[in-house]
């Protein structure tokens, strides 16, 4: 993995590095810390074959008190900031598992890149509901994980309505029914 790129400020003194997109060695840290977690957005599309480019990582988490206490070790290590558009390398804020309660979602930076952590993803019931239809997909040699079915990914995007989710939904429709269409030869 190549060394976080730096970054200036306006008045050239240096700013927290710029993680370079690893989102492998975040699912790896979600792993160690036995996180609950469906993968949903843009990398799940991706991972049934929909030609989209993301530079983030979208996890539903189970939200159980357990489970929570975990997500947030796992943040911890990541050196998670919270991302906002007038300070998008992060602001430090208090990683507890208290901390979702009433959150519909958390974006975040991370010394590995952007993940975002929503609880309930529009049109859903979170993670319960996600699980049901998410297949296991190997992403490297020593790593499993759930992802979200393209189905539940547009049916997110259908209930989000932000401009960007309702551009990539034709494509991501056509995805789907070419991934229906192959599934039905096979049966």
């Amino acid at each position: 993995m190549p060394p976080p790129r730096s970054s200036t400020s306006g008045a050239g003194s240096p700013t927290r590095a710029v993680a370079e997109f690893d989102p492998v060695e975040a699912l790896r840290t979600l792993e160690r810390y036995e996180v609950r977690y469906v993968m949903v957005g843009a990398l799940a599309a991706a991972a049934a074959g929909a030609p989209v480019v993301t530079a983030d990582l979208d996890i539903t988490p189970a939200p159980d008190p357990e489970n929570l206490e975990r997500l947030a070790s796992a943040l911890r290590a990541l050196e998670a900031r919270l991302r906002t558009p007038s300070d998008p390398e992060g602001v430090p804020f208090p990683v507890d598992a208290e901390l979702p309660a009433g959150a519909e979602m958390w974006t975040l930076t991370t010394r590995v890149g952007d993940l975002d952590v929503i609880f309930e993803p529009s049109g859903t019931g979170g993670f319960d509901d996600l699980r049901r239809d998410a297949r296991r997909l190997g992403v490297a040699d020593d790593l499993e994980i759930l992802v979200a079915s393209l189905a539940d990914v547009v049916r997110s995007k259908e209930a989000s309505a932000r401009a960007k989710d309702l551009a990539q939904l034709p494509l991501l429709r056509e995805t789907l029914e070419r991934v229906r269409k192959r599934e039905q030869r096979r049966s």
